[in-house]
């Protein structure tokens, strides 16, 4: 994969940060480069339109929503 995208949308609260933790495990683990970016901004997560944080978006694609999401659930997107 190149230049691979990865968005967590969250308010910056533990499930939040949770989530941005396991991504980042879960992408060291497979041995993947990516752009990592953890969005606080309510008025970016707002033009997502994503109802429920935390967020999950790949390439700008959201592939979850409202919940955080273990290591192994987030290696089965970037497979």
């Amino acid at each position: 994969m190149e230049n691979l995208i990865i968005k967590v949308y969250g308010s910056g609260c533990k499930g939040c940060q949770t989530l941005h933790q396991n991504v980042i495990d879960a992408l060291a683990e497979m041995n993947i480069a990516a752009d990592v970016q953890y969005i606080t901004d309510m008025q970016k997560i707002m033009e997502t339109g994503v109802m429920g944080l935390p967020a999950l978006a790949v390439n700008d694609k959201i592939v979850s929503a409202g919940k955080v999401l273990s290591v192994t659930d987030i290696k089965k997107f970037l497979e």
